[in-house]
Formats: C-alpha cells, structure tokens, sequence
C-alpha cells in the first residue's frame, strides 16, 4: 500500500506545481505521444498489407480450368491495357461483355460499353490537371464512371476498365466469368526477412530512444522537488517511486496523446503519398497484439528511463548532490552493448555458416545492441570532447561550459538523430550489398539493335519496345506509321513474331529434323536489317539468321517447322512452314547483352503471319538523344492510339524483383516518418531546455549579454554534439554495415553512402537550432527575473 500511495502521489506531482508543472507534462505527453503516434502506425503496418492483399486477390480474374471458360451470360473477355505516366503506373483493363449479366470488376457497377470507361477518382484528377492531355489522348474512352474504392488498392491508385467491342481470344484476350484469385503467393526470399528485421530495429530503436528522452523533461525541476520531499521525511525509496509514478503519469498521458494524434493523423491517410503509395483509413488499424506491446513498451520505457536518470543523482534533503562537480563518466560498461552486438553478428557468421539470411534473431539482436550501445557512448565522447576546450569568443565560452557542466541532455537530445542515422547507413549498406541478389535482365522488352545506329561500331539497342499479343501485319504497319510519325523518334522496326520447332521426320534432308525450338520473324525489309546484316531485300525474300555458334540453329533451308507460341502446341493445328531452299544465310547481329535475335527472317509475301497461331506483333522505336521521358510518353500515346492493348516497355540494365522494390519502399517511408518524429521531438526538447535556463537566460541579458551573443552560443552548444553524434553514428554504421554484409555473405557496394545521411541529420539539427530562435527571444525578456 506505500508502495502505491508513493506512485499515486508521484502522479499527483506530475499536474501540481501551477502553469510550470502543467507545461511540464504538456511536454512530456507531447514528445511520448509523438512516439507512440509512430509506434501505432507501425502495428498497423500488417493491416495496411493485408487490405490490399485482399483487394488485389478481389480484383484478380479467377483462376480459369485448363479446358477454358465457356461463353455464357455472366463471362467476358479481358486483356491487360495498363500503361505508364510520367513514372506513375496507369492500372488498365479492356473489358467485353458476353452477355447482359456479365461480371463487373470490384468497385464497379456494370462491365463498361464499349468506348465507355470508369476511372479511379486519382486518374480522373490527374487527366484534367494541366500537363494531363497526353494521358487524355491515350485513353480514348469516354469518362462514364467512378472506381469506387472497392477496386483500388489504395486512394491514389491510377485505374481505369473500358469497354472495347473488339476484344477477341484471337487478338490474345481472355475470357472469365468471375473475380477474385486464390492464387498462392511466392513466399518471402529469406534474405528480405533478415533485412525487414534490420528496418525494424533500425526504424523502432530511435523511436524508444527518442522516448526515453522525452520522460525526462523537467529533470532538473523534479529533482528539487524530490530534494523537499526528503526534507519533510521522504527516504530514498519513496523518492524513486514518486519519481516512477510521474513519469508513468506522463506516459499514460503520452499514450492518450499518442492515440489521440494517430486517430486524427489516420484520416489524412489517404491524402499522403509517399513515393507511390498511401493507404485507405479504415486499413489503418493497429493489431490488437502489437497495440498491446506498444502500451506496455511506452510504460515500461518511461519508468526506466526515470529511474535510470537517478542512478547518479543523490537526492538529500538539503538538496542535489549533482549541483557539485560531476565526476568522469565511466567507458566500460559503455562499451559493452555495441561490443555484445557486434560480438553475436561476427560469431554467428563464424560457427552458423554463410545461410546467414535464415538467422533473422541473431541480426536483430546484434543491430539493436549496437545502436542502443551508440546512445550509451554519445555522452561520454561529447565530454572528452569538451573537457579540455578553453577561451574563444565569448558565444563559444558559454556554449562549452554549459557543455562541460550538463552535457547530458545536449547529448540525449542528439541520441536520436545518431542512431538514426546509424540505422541508415546501416541499411544502405545492405541494400547496396544485396541489390545484385535482386536484379535480372528485363528481356520483356525484346530490345535488339539496329544497323542504322551505331555507338562506337556497335549497334544501339532499341530505346522502347512496344508489344501486342496478336499476329498482324497490318497492325505491325499501323505502329510503323503511328510510332514513326511520333516527335522524337529516329526509327522502327514493326514485325510480327513467332516461335518455330522443327518437325521430325519432316525435313527435306535425310536424318535431320526434330531441332531445337528457334524464332521466325516477319517484317518489312527495313525492320529485318534490324536483325542481321542483310546486303539487298525484296518482299518475297527469305533468310536464315545465324550467329558464329551456328549449331545452336536447327533451320535450315529445306527445313520443315512448326510456327506456334512457344508453349509446346504444335500439332496439327498449328501452321507449318517450310523454309525455302532460296533462302540466304546471313550474320546476326548482337542484341542484348550480347544475345542474338538467330532463325527465320522473311518478308510478308514470303510466309503469311495471319496463319501464325500465337505470334506476337513487335516495335522497336530508336529515339533521338536516348530515352527521354517526353519522347516516351509520346510514343506510349502513339502506341495506345494504333492498339489500346499495346504493352510499352522502356530497355533497361537490370529490373528490381518486386519484393526488394517493395521492402525498398517500406524502408523509405518509415524512414521519412522516423526522421520527421526525430525533428519534432528535438524542437519539443531543445524548448524544454530553454525553458529550464529561462531564469539564467534572463540574468544574462540583464547583465548586458548581447542577445545574439546568446543565439551563437544556443547554437554552438547544438553544434558540439551533432559533429561527435555524426562522427559516431558514420564509424558505427559503417562497422555495423560490414558485419552484417559478412554475415550476408554479400560484398559492400560501396563505403561513401554516409554522406547523403550524415548531412541530413546535421541539417535536420541546424533547422531545429533556428526554430528555437524565436522561443529564446521571448524567454530573454527580464520578466524571466520574477519568481514566485
């Protein structure tokens, strides 16, 4: 019963003491409910994945036997149409009715008429805002109604569904009569659940961080009101629990503050767009289990990080022992945490092996440790750093010996953005460690070269491909003059494209026959010298493209093969296509990377691609001066106008496997937001301290202390801690890097990626230093003088 009649009363302290006291705890809750605000939206994280999970399972088409769907009242046809906007991805559908009853999409009434489109509410805004018109003419549907949020993965999501009566399975739609998927999901790659497990720790550290600081606003006030308590018979254990029972009274109020903030903050969810994504309101919900842990880590955290604060402060009943000459801070048990973390990385590393992205516990405990450890450390290097600075002017005078006397709220204040930046260096290191893990060819785009353009002697892959699952010339013709015709554009090549088997026991010659699957490609005489080096062309022509690995070829003149999809259906059904003996063996040229595009190369009056079943019609577009993206969107329109099927693709080095592109994301917004609360509350911080000095502040300007002489030395004083924070955060995030990447079994990508970070925290220092400029010249007035 003392115990808590002590923490009641503790409680009670926490709102007494007048418009001081209330101030205080204001302070107080403010910085914890910051906190708790981030900490809430991060257990909400697993209900944001799954309400889109569930939306795009919702929207998916279902899955489909393998004898097909039959027409009936309730199918459709449907092709992928999804586009790109200056960067943006425009999600498309092209829809066809079988009947009246026929299946709409999530989020939409009725399947659209044909010319008749419905759009999300974001692709409506971003085609009538200025600069929009391109995106306008691409879709040329008219506007008859709204994607209700049903069918969006988020608010901001580019969607549209339109209706097109020429949908046909022969021009490579498909037909459904139902949505929703249930298809399996690939599981997570295991090195992408140790590096989630990095941005977790790295991401939640300074939060904890930042509120334990928080806790102990007022600190010096609370001492002395303790120190009377123990004048009027309080013993030290008593002052410990009053002490624990005001900082669980501003934590319960920074919980309170904390949800009240989230509750207010999730309805503007849908407004905020960080890098590509933002997320429905009622998806932002905390999970129960997680909301739980965060209530008890805040209270927890609070309580210890009060009585933490005490361990060497000697309350008496005449006053505090810490108004004395404070004694050297002790390094070896500073030393410990960072050196446990990276003691269990570098071990695990030696006994477990190189299946390192399997041991997600070990790198979480490791990184935790190290970056707790780098808070423990900050003090005691920014007393070495100061204890021995003398003279200067008269700003930097000031600024040390209040260093040299307290440097340890200084010091917290900056714990946060130190192991934040810690944190990034830590992860950015990773990523680039691991990017190679996550990249492969993106051989979608088909990008071959072109005789006609030439790098140094070597021909020039096409900038953007444009690709129509359907065989036609005519369309193949039509992009030629639409694409050709397009600003920017120096040249196309427009074919239609197959694959071919040779057929055993068919060939013209004795024994051969039954080869290995080749390509036959159909086009004009300009688009085949895009191919191979063709000296002289006439329609009728036919060639054989080899590379100087001629036996990796089968065709041959005399050749009978089998011209399909490539997916093994080449029975009787599929056409058949004998290569003539007049047809000319040429050299291929080197495509991408190196590949080359080897087998059949005729002309439209030498083999009739309608008959091809399965071809694909094909456009490389080379442009002026490379890709730029006004001359890609150009071309995307262009494109879209001849087929509003037509899928663009810009030829690029490498494409990021989704996953990694996805956790990458994640990292940069909980980054964002982790480095915003960091700012907030060290603003929060850096005015509680002003508060505290208000009266010293006062005397000093009362003395005749130049008030910019002030300013200077407020700054100074911030200065100090930030370059031995940063200096600290570079040495430990790099050494942090290198150990985990050791463990990854991966290489480092490179060692200057503390730059970018290292500035953004001085910079995020520098911008709160001057939003306490106009805080301290209030508190400079000389009625900071009276006292009560």
């Amino acid at each position: 019963m003392r115990a808590l009649h002590d923490l009641a009363l503790g409680m009670r302290f926490a709102v007494s003491g007048g418009r001081e006291g209330r101030l205080r705890t204001g302070l107080t809750a403010l910085g914890v409910g910051l906190g708790v605000a981030l900490l809430l939206a991060a257990s909400s994280v697993p209900s944001i994945i799954d309400g889109r999970m569930a939306r795009t399972d919702a929207r998916g088409v279902a899955a489909t036997h393998s004898g097909g769907v039959a027409r009936s009242d309730t199918s459709f046809l449907y092709i992928d149409a999804s586009t790109e906007f200056h960067g943006r991805p425009v999600s498309g559908t092209l829809l066809r009715a079988d009947g009246a009853h026929a299946t709409p999409p999530p989020g939409v009434a009725a399947v659209p008429r044909p010319g008749d489109m419905v759009v999300s509410p974001a692709l409506r805004d971003l085609m009538n805002a200025p600069g929009g018109t391109l995106l306008r003419r691409r879709l040329p549907f008219h506007d008859a109604g709204t994607v209700a949020g049903a069918g969006l993965l988020d608010p901001g999501e580019l969607v549209y569904y339109a209706g097109d009566s020429d949908l046909s399975t022969d021009r490579g739609a498909h037909r459904a009569s139902a949505y929703g998927s249930d298809d399996a999901r690939d599981p997570l790659d295991p090195m992408l659940i140790a590096v989630i497990a990095l941005i977790c720790v790295v991401l939640l550290v300074p939060v904890i961080v930042f509120i334990a600081t928080a806790v102990r606003f007022g600190g010096e006030r609370r001492d002395r009101r303790l120190a009377v308590l123990r004048l009027v018979g309080a013993d030290a254990r008593a002052t410990r629990r009053m002490a624990a029972g005001e900082a669980l009274f501003g934590a319960g109020a920074g919980l309170a503050a904390g949800g009240a903030i989230f509750a207010v903050a999730r309805h503007f969810a849908g407004s905020i767009r960080l890098w590509g994504m933002s997320a429905f309101p009622a998806d932002v919900t905390p999970v129960p289990l997680l909301a739980a842990l965060v209530v008890v880590a805040v209270l927890a955290t609070s309580v210890g990080a009060a009585l933490f604060a005490l361990r060497s402060v000697s309350i008496e009943p005449l006053g505090v022992v810490r108004e004395a000459e404070p004694r050297a801070r002790r390094l070896w048990w500073r030393l410990a945490a960072p050196a446990a973390g990276i003691a269990t990385l570098v071990l695990t590393h030696r006994f477990a092996g190189k299946n390192a992205a399997l041991h997600t516990v070990p790198i979480i405990v490791g990184a935790a440790l190290t970056l707790i450890g780098l808070v423990g450390l900050l003090p005691w290097l920014v007393e070495k750093a100061v204890v021995r600075l003398r003279g200067g002017p008269v700003p930097w005078q000031l600024a040390t010996r209040r260093l040299q006397l307290s440097g340890g709220s200084a010091s917290r204040a900056v714990g946060g953005i130190t192991v934040a930046v810690a944190g990034a260096i830590l992860l950015q290191m990773v990523f680039g460690g691991i990017q190679d893990d996550f990249a492969h060819p993106d051989d979608s785009t088909g990008a071959v070269p072109t005789s006609s353009a030439h790098r140094h002697g070597a021909p020039r892959e096409a900038d953007v491909t444009v690709q129509v699952s359907a065989g036609d010339m005519g369309l193949a013709r039509r992009l030629a003059t639409s694409l050709g015709s397009t600003r920017g554009v120096s040249g196309v090549a427009a074919t239609v494209e197959a694959y071919a088997t040779p057929l055993a026991g068919t060939s013209a010659r004795p024994g051969q026959g039954g080869g290995a699957i080749t390509t036959v490609t159909v086009g004009d005489c300009a688009s085949l010298r895009a191919f191979a080096r063709i000296p002289s062309c006439h329609d009728g022509d036919t060639f054989v493209s080899r590379t100087s690995a001629a036996t990796a070829v089968d065709d041959r003149p005399g050749e009978v093969v089998a011209l399909d999809s490539g997916d093994g259906g080449h029975g009787a059904s599929a056409a058949r296509f004998t290569v003539p003996y007049s047809a000319r063996t040429v050299r291929a040229l080197p495509g991408w990377q190196g590949e080359s595009h080897a087998g059949v190369l005729a002309t439209p009056a030498a083999l009739d691609a309608s008959t091809i079943g399965g071809a694909v019609t094909w456009a490389r577009v080379w442009t002026d001066g490379g890709r730029s993206p006004g001359t890609v969107e150009r071309v995307r329109t262009a494109a879209a106008l001849a087929d509003p099927a037509a899928r663009v693709d810009t030829w690029v080095d490498e494409a990021r496997d989704r996953q990694y592109a996805s956790v990458q994301t994640g990292l940069k917004i909980g980054g964002t937001a982790t480095m915003a609360l960091i700012a907030a509350g060290l603003l929060v911080s850096a005015i509680e301290q002003l508060r505290e000095r208000r009266r010293l502040l006062a005397v000093l300007v009362a003395f005749g202390t130049r008030r910019s002489t002030l300013a200077w030395s407020v700054l100074w004083q911030t200065a100090v801690p930030v370059v031995v924070g940063t200096v600290l955060a570079v040495v430990g995030g790099v050494a942090l890097g290198k150990v985990t990447l050791d463990l990854l079994a991966e290489p480092v990508g490179s060692w200057w990626v503390f730059w970018p970070y290292a500035s953004m925290g001085a910079a995020v220092i520098l911008l709160v230093t001057l939003a306490c400029m106009p805080p301290l010249w209030r508190l400079m007035r000389p009625d900071g003088l009276h006292t009560e």
